[in-house]
């Protein structure tokens, strides 16, 4: 038996096909054995996390320190730096050498399994860490970069030891919805879409996915030391995506640009046509015909005053006076200006409201203005019909992420051909009384949210509006007014 030992002591240390290394309290290797050498690298004189991380300090999370505190063993996995500088993911199993009193062992024996040879992995990096066309950070849990993939390097500049956040957003903190910090808390995965800054103050837009990469398992339960994040670019898409929207709001103005001459070829004849009556009224010295043709002028007058004005706002290229809004003052607004007019016209006009909808960055007056279109054409569209009890409804919602207004009415609707003119010309179904202009200008100031508006109709029996403004879609607050819910008066 005394052989046996003497052969198991002075051989299984150095020809175990595992890596082992013997530490003191100040994490200095004072021995380790061959596969240690041969994986990792020359050891002598050296700390651990200097050899196994390339740090010049001791790590955040340390199994070894926990373990010369309590004496109790543990097993996790950790990211280790191997021989030429390839990291690969491990599994640990620290001990005390002795147990008997762990306040003053002086040694640690800790020992790592690898699962596939060094070739092997330094391969595996190169065609999977380096080469993916995607930006790769390993990170730690002071969210410092603990490797970082070629495309990376290349775009962002990115640094061993470095903050994610100092790289990827030149920022001196971390970002308030950070998908790493949330895979550390709960172990999860997460993503979300974020704005990146290149040393060259370029912007780039992408959508990063963190995961969990190494975890620890102890009394306390498990927990993540490493997060691995892969971000795809998406700057071209929103690019695209930006001179859509910007396609859109051109055409919207080109469409009612083409419809001024039908709008004012309708009022010029009003005009003529009132001249023609006062003129005659006057050879005649008809005085009722001169009132009667000045009552015509006067009407078109007034209609050319309202269509220039019209005209003027929906043909405005600005950004909307963006801030802070709570979307459900803005419907509560429009619910008071017109709870009377529609209740005088025997028309019950009807909030439903979702609660708790969070503030969003609207033009609160480009979003009254829509509603009030829209919910004076259902009050007419009611006034037509000549329907008792007929209803508007006024709707506010939220559903994966897209804000919702509705108005429902159940007045006397719309066929298929009015549908189809009602966003695209002068056309109006109040005569005399109306430009055309309101639910162009509507559909604008919609577009110019990164939204869209709906119609759904069915004469004699009512119509539905709907806007959808998406919120990853919508315009950014442009002063600091954007601080504090805006709400109108």
């Amino acid at each position: 038996m005394g052989e046996i030992r003497d052969l198991l002591h002075d051989h299984l240390f150095d020809r175990a096909p595992i890596a082992i290394a013997v530490l003191d309290r100040s994490f200095s290797v004072v021995e380790a054995n061959a596969s240690f050498r041969t994986l990792i690298g020359p050891w002598e004189g050296r700390h651990c996390f200097d050899i196994l991380k390339g740090r010049s300090e001791p790590c955040a999370i340390c199994m070894g320190r926990k373990t010369f505190a309590d004496g109790k063993v543990r097993m996790g996995e950790d990211f280790l730096r191997l021989k030429g500088g390839v990291f690969s993911d491990f599994v640990v199993r620290v001990a005390l050498l002795s147990s008997d009193d762990p306040a003053t062992d002086p040694y640690l024996i800790w020992v790592a399994f690898d699962v596939n040879e060094a070739s092997s992995l330094q391969r595996e990096n190169e065609l999977l860490f380096e080469r993916v066309p995607c930006y790769v950070t390993i990170l730690d849990r002071n969210l410092g970069i603990v490797r970082a993939n070629r495309r990376m390097r290349e775009t962002f500049g990115a640094a061993p030891e470095q903050r994610c956040y100092e790289v990827y957003k030149r920022a001196d903190r971390p970002c308030q919805a950070c998908p790493a910090l949330q895979v550390f808390k709960d172990g999860q995965e997460h993503t979300s879409t974020q704005v990146g800054v290149t040393p060259q103050g370029e912007e780039v837009h992408y959508v990063v996915t963190a995961s969990p990469l190494s975890q620890e398992v102890g009394p306390d339960g498990v927990r993540v030391n490493y997060v691995i994040e892969i971000a795809t670019d998406v700057t071209q898409l929103h690019i695209l995506e930006r001179e859509k929207l910007e396609a859109e709001r051109l055409a919207a103005v080109g469409q009612t640009v083409a419809g001024i001459a039908h709008g004012l070829k309708n009022i010029l004849m009003g005009l003529e046509g009132g001249a023609y009556v006062m003129q005659s009224g006057l050879r005649q010295g008809q005085t009722g015909k001169v009132e009667h043709g000045v009552v015509m002028l006067t009407r078109n007058l007034d209609k050319i005053s309202r269509l220039a004005k019209s005209l003027l706002s929906l043909s405005k290229g600005h950004l909307p006076d963006v801030v802070l809004t709570d979307p459900n003052a803005v419907a509560r607004d429009i619910l008071d200006l017109y709870g009377e007019l529609a209740k005088k016209a025997g028309i019950r006009l009807v909030g439903d409201l979702q609660p708790g909808l969070a503030p969003a960055p609207l033009d609160p007056d480009g979003i009254h203005t829509c509603l009030a279109n829209v919910i004076s054409n259902a009050i007419d569209a009611c006034l037509v019909s000549e329907k008792e009890g007929c209803r508007v409804f006024l709707r506010t919602f939220e559903q994966d992420d897209v804000l919702g207004f509705e108005v429902i009415d159940d007045g006397c609707g719309m066929d298929y051909e009015v549908k189809q003119k009602i966003f695209t010309t002068f056309f109006t179904t109040k005569g005399a009384g109306g430009t055309g202009l309101g639910l162009l200008m509507t559909r604008k100031i919609v577009q110019e949210h990164g939204g869209k508006i709906l119609v759904e109709s069915q004469p004699g029996r009512g119509t539905k509006f709907s806007i959808l403004l998406p919120r990853n879609r919508l315009p950014k607050p442009r002063d600091s007014r954007s601080s504090t819910t805006q709400q109108r008066r």
